[in-house]
C-alpha cells in the first residue's frame, strides 16, 4: 500500500520524506499563495478556489489567506463563511456543514505524530477526519484536532482548543474545550 493510501485509510504513514506526497502539497501550497495574492474583491479568486477544492461550494465567502495541504479533502456546505488567516490541515477528509461561520485564524488539524520519538523522527503520521455539522459557529483562533466530530448548532468560543466529539447544540469553550451550556 503506497503512503496516499495509508493517509487516506487513516494509517500511520510517511509525511515528510514521501515525493507523491510532497509534490500533491507543494502543488497546493503553490495555488494557496496564488489565492491569497488576489484581491478580495477580484472574482477571479473563485476560478483559484475551485482548483484548491476541485469545486466550489454554493454561496461561499472564503477571504484571504487561507491554506490547506492537500486541497482534496476538504468538503464545504452551501452559505459557509471563512474569515482571514484559517489553515485547514486536510490529510485527511475536513467536513462542514451548512450555514457554519468560521473565524480569523483558525486552525482544523487531522494529522498527529507518534508520542516515541523514534518514530516520530522517521516523518510518520496519522490522519483522522474532522466533521462539523450544520449552523455552527468557530469562533476565532480555535483549534479543532484530529478525528473530532462537532454536531450541528453549536458554538465553539473563540481561543478554544478542541480535542474530543461535541454534541450538538451546545457552546464549548476553554483549553480543552467543555460543554459550558446548552444552546435551546
Amino acid at each position: 500500500m503506497n503512503e496516499l493510501k495509508k493517509m487516506n485509510s487513516g494509517l500511520w504513514y510517511d509525511a515528510n520524506n514521501n515525493q507523491e506526497l510532497l509534490k500533491l502539497r507543494y502543488a497546493c501550497f503553490d495555488k494557496c499563495y496564488a489565492l491569497n495574492q488576489f484581491k478580495q474583491s477580484d472574482s477571479s479568486r473563485y476560478d483559484v478556489i475551485k482548483d484548491i477544492l476541485g469545486y466550489l461550494p454554493d454561496n461561499l465567502e472564503l477571504l484571504s489567506s487561507f491554506n490547506c495541504d492537500y486541497g482534496f479533502h476538504i468538503h464545504l456546505g452551501k452559505n459557509d463563511f471563512i474569515n482571514i488567516n484559517n489553515y485547514f490541515m486536510d490529510c485527511a477528509d475536513i467536513t462542514i456543514g451548512n450555514n457554519v461561520f468560521v473565524g480569523l485564524s483558525c486552525g482544523f488539524y487531522t494529522a498527529t505524530h507518534p508520542l516515541d520519538f523514534e518514530s516520530r523522527n522517521k516523518g510518520l503520521e496519522k490522519a483522522l477526519p474532522i466533521t462539523v455539522g450544520d449552523n455552527c459557529w468557530i469562533g476565532s483562533i480555535v483549534s479543532i484536532m484530529t478525528g473530532v466530530t462537532i454536531g450541528s448548532g453549536c458554538v465553539i468560543a473563540a481561543g478554544s482548543v478542541v480535542t474530543k466529539d461535541v454534541p450538538g447544540n451546545v457552546m464549548v469553550a476553554g483549553l480543552t474545550a467543555k460543554v459550558v451550556k446548552t444552546i435551546i
